[in-house]
């Protein structure tokens, strides 16, 4: 019998694979999936730079998808499962699709909404809260994120570095 812990581990994991689509686009690594009654029916990473467009983010496109799935903007037998804490956009979507239940792998200390910076979803002020569980493969969706980030303070440095070196030759030739 599977426990909560290896059900969750296991959709975190094909959340994982949707923020591996978004690293190998060059994007922020952030992945989601939305799981209905046992099946995956709404995938989604980010794709914000790739798209040009601010509302690109995991969740919302997974919610979309599983909207659409359902027929409903209500998901509210739905468990979502996110790799990164959502920001204030996604957990406000979280709450308005009437989502129950939310799995995070890592929290956002700098921007986070789902319990570092603000809990929009779990606020009793709301008509709606979700149940939250938080640290589910936290270190492998942490890791994703950390590399990511050290890959890019290295390819601007590499880059101001030649914009440098540039800016040098044109001025002493």
């Amino acid at each position: 019998m599977a426990t909560i812990t290896n059900i969750h581990e296991k959709y975190m994991k094909e959340a994982l694979r949707q923020a591996k689509k978004a690293l190998a686009l060059g994007e922020v690594p952030i992945g989601c999936v939305i799981v209905h009654e046992g099946k995956i029916i709404g995938r989604g990473y980010n794709r914000r730079n790739t798209d040009k467009n601010t509302l690109s983010h995991a969740e919302i496109t997974a919610i979309r998808k599983a909207s659409k799935y359902i027929g409903d903007w209500r998901l509210e037998e739905c468990t979502i499962y996110i790799t990164l804490e959502p920001c204030q956009m996604c957990a406000g979507a979280i709450i308005q699709a009437r989502i129950p239940e939310v799995v995070m792998g890592c929290m956002n200390p700098k921007a986070g909404c789902g319990g570092s910076v603000l809990n929009i979803l779990e606020m009793p002020q709301f008509n709606h809260q979700a149940f939250v569980a938080r640290g589910v493969l936290e270190q492998e969706c942490s890791d994703m994120l950390k590399g990511f980030f050290a890959d890019l303070r290295e390819r601007n440095k590499a880059e101001k570095e030649k914009r440098r070196r540039l800016l040098e030759h044109i001025q002493n030739p």
